[in-house]
């Protein structure tokens, strides 16, 4: 994955070169591969494993480096040019008025906003080297900013043209076996009843997760668009990618997962971004909201004891909780943050990944440094000394062979 130099620092305040901060973010697991050299930018290639999808965006990595260096992340919805022209109107819930999802299992979340008389034309020169640096051909305004906000904020999303969505209205369904769509890049692709669908009042428009309908893409004839930020199910992205042998940007972060509760604030900055760049003028934000997230909480007896007994770092309850802290773990009870005993950590819902104090543990350690773990034993407890159980286990294997067992003695570490 491509990482802007610059465009991370429009979100957090960098003192670091380009190479300190590949640098840094390696040492805290963000593996950056390669730095390369864009113009006066610089393009940092990072490999991250399937857990941390919340790294495949700048604001996950500007994230990162914020707890490296101790700073606060700046205001994400940083404005270009003279700003936005109107005022994005408050979420609104309008039923099944123009949004409905048959399959809430799938799509737990949809979002929808109509924007009205908008002028599609080519991005401006900013934009379009934003996404050139790291590796995105620019095609038209609206368009560009959809695969802006998605690299910024590491949410996918889709404009549509409105005014070809039959019934001006979204229906989230499973595919009929046999219909047909032919995607965005210009291949007729087969539907089955396995496949959810994004459709209008009589057709699919796009694969769910996965790339939209070429009949309702965005041309430079396009006046009203329905801007979608949703959400769909892992498990079902994954499949539908593989069973059409179709990977794009968007179905690689479903896949792995992305943060339910982002989706009116990503929704909000591509709006922004659509009313300045092309006048377009906002309507209110439809959100369908199947289910509620709910976030991992985890207990922690002490998390300082816990980094020390399973790494051997030395960890003060202050550095634990402020790693934490800029990491998004939150304790539940924020009052009194200075008593870790038995402690509740709330996982943000941008990370999918944490789950048991282990976790904890992990994230504490890679930025206090994995390099600062001494290489010695563990603690051996008894090693040496006649034990009291080995007499009566010598015996009871005795009898077990006597009456025709076979004994199989293998490495300790090796479950059996």
């Amino acid at each position: 994955m491509n990482i802007s130099y610059n465009w991370l620092k429009d979100l957090i305040d960098i003192d670091l070169s380009a190479e300190e901060t590949a640098a840094a973010l390696t040492r805290v697991g963000v593996t950056v591969e390669s730095v390369q050299t864009y113009g006066d930018d610089f393009v940092l290639d990072i490999d991250l494993t399937s857990n941390r999808p919340d790294c495949l965006s700048h604001l996950g990595v500007a994230r990162e480096i914020g707890v490296i260096t101790k700073k606060n992340l700046t205001e994400v919805t940083q404005r270009h040019g003279e700003g936005v022209r109107n005022e994005i109107p408050l979420p609104t819930v309008l039923g099944e008025d123009i949004v409905r999802i048959v399959e809430p299992e799938l799509c737990p979340r949809f979002t929808a906003r109509i924007i009205k008389n908008i002028k599609i034309g080519p991005s401006p020169q900013w934009l379009a080297r934003r996404l050139e640096a790291i590796g995105e051909r620019s095609i038209n305004n609206v368009t560009d900013i959809t695969n802006y906000v998605m690299h910024e904020l590491g949410q996918p999303m889709h404009s549509f043209d409105l005014d070809k969505l039959s019934g001006k209205r979204i229906v989230v369904r499973l595919a009929n076996r046999g219909e047909m769509i032919t995607t965005l890049d210009e291949i007729e692709r087969k539907l089955d009843d396995s496949i959810l669908a994004i459709c209008d009042a009589e057709k699919p428009v796009a694969v769910a997760g996965v790339m939209g309908g070429i009949e309702s893409s965005i041309t430079g004839s396009t006046i009203n668009v329905l801007l979608e930020v949703a959400c769909f199910k892992r498990e079902n992205i994954r499949t539908t990618s593989r069973k059409l042998n179709l990977s794009t940007e968007a179905s690689y972060r479903f896949e792995r997962g992305v943060d339910i509760d982002n989706l009116i604030s990503t929704s909000n900055r591509a709006t922004e971004l659509i009313c300045d760049l092309a006048g377009g003028i906002p309507g209110e934000l439809i959100d369908v909201y199947s289910t509620n997230s709910e976030s991992a909480e985890i207990d922690s007896l002490d998390i300082s004891t816990a980094v020390k007994r399973l790494t051997g770092l030395e960890a003060s309850s202050e550095k634990c909780n402020r790693i934490l802290d800029a990491l998004g773990i939150k304790t539940k009870d924020e009052n009194d943050i200075s008593n870790l005993r038995f402690q509740t950590f709330i996982s943000p819902s941008w990370r999918h990944d944490l789950a048991i104090e282990e976790d904890l543990v992990e994230e504490v350690a890679r930025h206090v440094g994995y390099s600062n773990i001494s290489a010695e034993l563990p603690p051996a407890f008894g090693a040496g000394e006649y034990q009291e159980t080995e007499t009566r286990e010598k015996l009871l294997r005795q009898t077990l062979v006597n009456m025709g067992f076979d004994e199989a003695i293998s490495y300790s570490f090796i479950d059996t």
